[in-house]
């Protein structure tokens, strides 16, 4: 703990409010809540800690903190700088889908659609459904059975649906409003829990089409009465009433808590939803915080109730969600809430074992390297390596690991512009200076290891680049392979030395799946370059075709082989005169 920590603890106040700790580059890391702030802060630093709770500790190097009036506002107020800051140990709810409902438009020839959009257009809107496979699989049973419109558009003449039974046909035929009326209030019946009696009503239909001999009509409605079990009965019914609601349950171990969320929609248990992750304050606060992020980041459709264990306040989850939240003492509500914390308990049980597993491929492998190099936990690691053929179409390359794993959005690739010929040191003096100036400019984080795909000249080009002219002091490494291009030696230090990694090491397979991924992004991108510019050359070797026909073919047929086999009027259609487009597909054939 630094000194500017051990003064900063003195002045926590007895008081609720938020916290948030922060690493060495400033960024915030974890945002956390207390009831009294001197208390919680404290605990952070006194005491001893699981290895999850260490790690975090082992990064902060400043906090700071917001005093509230309530503990209902330091939770809001916490929720909200979650969604701001984006904290890495912070819950993490990446589920930013919307849910899928079934819309009945408002149109002239209503429509049954399924959408994710729900609008103030006059429509009529059924669900959330827990995927689009659910509503699409209800939809399609509802086609079946009501002979709503299809096409987004009337055509001009009747489709296969009309022939089948599905279409009123108000494309060639008057349909009245009347009749749009009945069938929009047998669907909203329907989908509103009604479909016994909707069922009841196909079955009768059924006897009566058979009494009268029409064997293909009983046909038609025992095939619908069908689809009705297949789809809507197949589920058990689990409450008795058609009140929407929402069960959670959980269940904490090691450090870590798994939430199991029941989506009750018309008494039906229709889905549930799995969340696991590491815990670093009670369990029962921790719970509040998820429930808030669940109904905002995740964009759940808040139902009509929510029922919740015995531990956490309900008065509170009741304030900060706007909805009944319920605890239940008794019977089947109370089952509910037992049965979504067992299956959290079991989730918890299968899955640790994996989470262990994958911390030791990452993380721990990171805190390894770190110590192995004896340099602060390389959290964030940046690989670079160059490409090229003989100095032709040069490119470098960067990929980000974060916390051991690829961080694919971070990636970049870079096109050399100041290095003429096979320079592979000034290539890459020019990327890193390139990287590193509009990181310094824009304030993105910097890299707490850099990793060449190279040896020592590698290294000391770079070192020179951030140190000499940028004024920064990250570690680099150089990654050499052998003669069978595999990940060999690691050098390290000043001056360089080899550093001894244990070949069947975690941190030494972390280095092989960055040395692996940095090659594969480079000669990637190298191809591509590489391809695209030769099909240019060849274009450009052609009498008649400048850069405004050069583009209009690529764009037209994408590559030579398409453009083989393609005819001259092919060409001609899309504005290349015919003596040039004999002269290109005669350069097409000779190559």
């Amino acid at each position: 703990m630094n000194e500017m920590i051990s003064n900063k603890l003195k002045l926590l106040p007895d008081q609720p409010g938020c916290y948030l700790m922060k690493d060495r580059q400033g960024t915030v890391i974890y945002v956390g809540k207390a009831k009294i702030l001197k208390n919680r802060v404290r605990s952070y630093f006194t005491g001893s800690h699981d290895g999850k709770t260490l790690r975090l500790v082992n990064e902060i190097e400043d906090f700071e903190y917001i005093i509230t009036s309530s503990n209902i506002e330091a939770l809001i107020l916490e929720i909200n700088l979650i969604k701001k800051h984006d904290p890495k140990y912070n819950i993490m709810l990446k589920d930013d889908k919307s849910y899928p409902f079934i819309k009945l438009t408002a149109e002239r020839h209503p429509r049954l659609i399924t959408t994710r959009q729900v609008k103030k257009d006059r429509g009529k809107y059924f669900g959330p459904y827990p995927n689009v496979q659910a509503a699409n699989e209800t939809k399609k049973l509802l086609d079946r059975i009501y002979p709503l419109r299809k096409c987004a558009t009337l055509p001009d003449r009747v489709c296969l649906y009309y022939h089948m039974g599905q279409c009123l046909a108000p494309c060639v035929k008057e349909v009245k409003s009347a009749e749009y009326e009945g069938i929009v209030e047998n669907i909203t019946s329907f989908l509103n829990g009604g479909y016994k009696k909707i069922k009841q009503d196909l079955t009768e239909k059924m006897a009566a089409a058979a009494e009268e001999l029409e064997f293909e009509r009983a046909k038609e409605y025992r095939d619908q009465i069908a689809h009705i079990e297949a789809i809507m009965e197949k589920q058990k019914m689990m409450m008795k009433d058609l009140t929407d609601r929402d069960v959670f349950g959980f269940s904490v171990d090691k450090g870590w808590m798994c939430v199991q969320v029941f989506f009750i929609r018309q008494g039906k248990l229709i889905e549930r939803d799995v969340s696991l992750f590491p815990i670093y304050q009670e369990p029962d606060e921790e719970m509040l915080t998820f429930l808030g992020q669940f109904y905002s980041k995740a964009n759940h459709f808040k139902p009509r109730e929510i029922l919740i264990p015995e531990s956490v306040s309900a008065e509170m989850a009741g304030e900060l969600l706007k909805i009944k939240v319920v605890q239940p003492k008794k019977g089947q509500k109370k089952e509910l809430v037992q049965l979504a914390c067992k299956n959290a308990k079991a989730a918890l049980f299968e899955k640790f074992s994996l989470i262990e597993r994958d911390e030791e491929r990452t993380i721990k492998a990171v805190e390894n390297l770190g110590k192995q190099l004896n340099i602060y936990t390389p959290y964030r690691i940046e690989a670079y390596d160059n490409s090229n053929i003989q100095g032709t179409n040069p490119v470098s390359a960067m990929v980000v690991f974060i916390d051991g794993k690829a961080e694919k959005k971070e990636y970049r690739k870079y096109k050399i512009k100041t290095v003429k010929g096979p320079d592979d040191y000034e290539s890459m003096r020019e990327v890193v200076r390139r990287r590193y100036t509009r990181v310094l400019k824009e304030g993105l984080p910097l890299a707490d290891l850099i990793i060449i795909d190279g040896g020592k000249g590698h290294i000391e080009a770079i070192r020179d680049v951030l140190e000499n002219e940028l004024g920064l002091d990250i570690p680099i490494a150089g990654l050499i392979k052998d003669e069978k291009h595999r990940t060999s030696e690691l050098l390290f230090g000043s001056p360089l030395s080899t550093i001894p990694l244990p070949r069947n090491s975690q941190e030494f397979y972390l280095l092989q799946r960055i040395q692996d991924e940095v090659h594969r992004f480079a000669i990637t991108f190298h191809r591509q370059l590489r391809g695209k510019n030769a099909f240019q050359s060849m274009l450009d070797e052609i009498p008649g075709i400048g850069e405004k026909r050069k583009k209009l073919l690529l764009k037209t047929f994408g590559s030579v082989k398409k453009m083989k086999e393609a005819t001259i009027a092919q060409f001609t259609e899309i504005g290349i005169p015919a003596q040039v487009a004999e002269d290109l597909q005669k350069k097409l054939q000779d190559k």
